[in-house]
């Protein structure tokens, strides 16, 4: 049995049906559940990370996609966890993972973590593979990879590159949707936290979006 085979089942006599219904309710019933709220997931995952180990970085990438193809969305959210424990042991061939859970079972839930947790990271030791990726992930019609360009600096505070956030926003300052303008507000709320007026100019001079305005303006 694989990996990700052996860790459903560990998860599968912690199923709750009726928390199982709430949950897969609250992501509009695009995905599974077995029903393990957070707390006991990361409790279950560490207990079995005790007993099987993390996987190899060989290993990593055939881990993520099988654990991506099971149903139960728990599965995708523990993937990530792993995938965060070796953050700063990945090769610079990770990517392909990364893309990989960017572009596959799409939600808010994975996209986000992804984007500012594990791009984030991954960016930081390779630097110089930004502008291969990043005008890619930005310009595509895909726009929950718009949402990763956007925010994968999120929690970079003073080494923000200034800008090509103000690229990565621009970009998408006409769009409609509602994930686009929601991350151009939170990116522009995190960053005020450090620069404030930076985004306060940056608000002033630009044609954004009311949410996205309303967004970034929160702590200035």
């Amino acid at each position: 049995m694989t990996y990700a085979r052996e860790l459903r089942e560990y998860f599968k006599p912690h199923a709750d049906k009726s928390k199982a219904f709430a949950m897969k309710k609250y992501l509009r019933g695009n995905f599974e559940f077995f029903g393990i709220q957070t707390p006991l997931r990361r409790n279950l995952a560490r207990h079995f990370l005790k007993s099987h180990g993390l996987p190899s970085i060989s290993e990593l990438h055939q881990m993520v996609v099988e654990l991506w193809t099971l149903p139960e969305r728990e599965l995708q959210l523990t993937a990530m966890d792993i995938c965060e424990k070796l953050a700063k042991k990945v090769s610079e061939d990770h990517i392909t993972t990364l893309e990989y859970m960017l572009t596959h079972k799409q939600w808010w839930d994975t996209v986000d973590l992804t984007a500012a947790n594990l791009a984030g990271k991954y960016f930081k030791l390779y630097p110089e593979n930004i502008s291969s990726f990043i005008p890619k992930w930005q310009h595509t019609e895909d726009f929950w990879l718009n949402r990763s360009a956007i925010l994968f600096q999120l929690k970079y505070k003073r080494d923000t590159d200034t800008a090509l956030l103000a690229e990565t926003i621009l970009s998408h300052t006409s769009s409609r949707e509602f994930f686009i303008q929601k991350a151009i507000g939170w990116a522009l709320r995190e960053y005020s936290k450090t620069n404030p007026e930076w985004v306060r100019a940056f608000i002033q001079n630009n044609r954004l979006a009311n949410l996205s305005v309303r967004e970034g303006s929160k702590h200035l």
